[in-house]
């Protein structure tokens, strides 16, 4: 028998990511969020879904790569968490949605150690179709606050002092 996954995969700064698509709630173009005070640069700010108060992530940002001007190709992913006794919300912008890819899960790699340079605890592994490479995201991590808003110690540093972190 053999188990499938499927991912929708979108665009960061050239490179293919997906995430798992039992945790997408939905795809929204971008709009404008209400900002919030005192945040990590990356978190763009919150938008009222139907009554549900969700913050926006912009994933280039978190991963610690330069921000792109958002246009009419960038778009917000709603991920939403399946197992969870709480339930938890977040919107990640992205430069652009690619593809729906089923994968195998026997042909999902584990990502390699990059040291202490880039921080693994998004990744789930790799995959390979058509002859590209796909990063995939772990959902669960990407949902969880203390991993998604763990503040950047340079980001707490360009603050001034009398400000504390998220």
């Amino acid at each position: 028998m053999e188990q499938e996954q499927e991912y929708l995969t979108f665009f960061l700064n050239g490179e293919e990511y997906g995430v798992d698509i039992l945790c997408v709630q939905e795809i929204r173009v971008w709009s404008s969020v209400t900002e919030l005070p005192n945040k990590p640069k990356y978190i763009k700010g919150v938008i009222n879904l139907r009554g549900i108060i969700i913050p926006i992530i912009d994933l280039r940002q978190r991963f610690g790569q330069e921000p792109l001007a958002y246009n009419e190709q960038t778009v917000t992913i709603i991920l939403r968490n399946q197992n969870s006794k709480k339930t938890m919300a977040v919107g990640i912008v992205v430069d652009a949605v690619s593809e729906v890819y089923k994968f195998d899960k026997k042909s999902i790699r584990t990502a390699p150690s990059f040291g202490n340079n880039i921080d693994r605890c998004f990744l789930q592994g790799m995959a390979t179709i058509d002859d590209k490479l796909i990063i995939l995201l772990d959902s669960n991590s990407l949902l969880d606050q203390n991993e998604l808003y763990q503040v950047d110690h340079k980001d707490v540093k360009s603050r001034s002092p009398d400000k504390t972190a998220v």
